[in-house]
C-alpha cells in the first residue's frame, strides 16, 4: 500500500499538487484522472521519487519517504516497476534481452536465472513466440506487453503505468488493460496507472483519484461514479460522446 499524506508540490512558485491525502491499496487497480495539466503527471512522479515533495509525506507500505536512508531508498527504487507512455524499449535489443535488462543492471543473479526470471514473464504476458524479435518487429500492443513484462521481471511491490493504452486500438486497450488487472492480483501488487482513457476507467476504476487542477477533487470506485453527486467528476467521466450515450440510459 501506499499512503500521500497532506502532499504539496510547486514549480517556480507555481502550486501544482497541493494539499493531496490519498490511499492506494495493494492488489487493486489504482488510477489517477484529471485534464492535462491536472498535476497527475507530477504525483506520479512524486510516488515513484523523481520529484520530492514541498511538503506532505509518501508511505510505502508504512514507511515513510522522510524517514528512509539512501539506501532504504535505493532498495525501494529496486522494488518498483515501471510501465512508460511509449513503451521505452531499447531499439536493438531483442523481446528477451529487453526484459532481461533490469535483472543485469540491478541484481547480482547468475546469467541462467536471469534467462529463467524473464523467460518466465514473457510467458506471463503470452510472447513465448516473440522472444527473439526485435521491437520494430511487433504491433504496438505487443510492444506494450514487453514492457509489461519488463516492468514486472524483479518482482516489484509496486507497479507504475503512465497512460499504458496510449496509441492503442480499443481492443488492444482492453487487453493490456485486463493483463494488468490480472497481474496486479496474481502478484499481488500495488498498482497506480494515470490514465484519460475512460474505458480504463470504467473497466479496471478499483480505487479513482480525480485531480482537478492540482487538488483532489474526488475519489472512489468506478461503480460509485454512477452515483456521485460531484459534477466535476461527472462532467468528466461523460464528456466522451459513447458515455453520453450511455448516461441516456441510466
Amino acid at each position: 500500500m501506499i499512503e500521500i499524506k497532506k502532499l504539496n508540490k510547486t514549480f517556480d512558485g507555481n502550486l501544482i499538487l497541493n494539499n493531496i491525502s490519498t490511499k492506494f491499496t495493494q492488489g487493486k487497480t489504482n488510477l489517477i484522472i484529471g485534464q492535462s495539466g491536472s498535476g497527475k503527471t507530477v504525483l506520479l512522479k512524486c510516488l515513484l521519487g523523481l520529484h520530492i515533495p514541498d511538503d506532505g509525506e509518501i508511505l510505502y507500505d508504512g514507511i515513510s519517504n522522510k524517514e528512509m536512508t539512501e539506501n532504504q531508498k535505493t532498495l525501494l527504487r529496486r522494488e518498483m516497476g515501471m510501465v512508460f507512455q511509449g513503451s521505452a524499449l531499447f531499439d536493438s535489443m531483442t523481446v528477451l534481452e529487453n526484459v532481461m535488462f533490469p535483472l543485469k543492471m540491478l541484481t547480482q543473479k547468475d546469467e541462467s536465472e536471469i534467462y529463467e526470471k524473464a523467460e518466465n514473464a514473457i510467458r506471463r504476458v503470452e510472447l513465448d513466440n516473440a522472444q527473439q524479435k526485435l521491437p520494430s518487429e511487433l504491433s504496438g500492443g505487443m510492444q506494450k506487453r514487453v514492457a509489461i513484462a519488463r516492468a514486472i521481471v524483479m518482482n516489484p511491490k509496486y507497479l507504475f503505468c503512465d497512460e499504458p493504452n496510449s496509441g492503442l486500438d480499443p481492443k488492444t486497450a482492453i487487453i493490456i488493460d485486463n493483463l494488468i488487472q490480472e497481474i496486479t492480483k496474481e502478484y499481488n501488487i500495488t498498482t497506480i496507472i494515470n490514465s484519460h482513457d475512460m474505458n480504463s476507467v470504467m473497466e479496471i476504476g478499483e480505487k479513482i483519484v480525480f485531480l482537478v487542477n492540482g487538488e483532489k477533487n474526488w475519489e472512489g470506485t468506478n461503480k460509485e461514479i454512477f452515483s456521485t453527486k460531484n459534477q466535476s467528476i461527472t462532467d468528466f467521466v461523460y464528456s466522451s460522446e459513447l458515455l453520453k450515450k450511455v448516461k441516456k440510459f441510466l
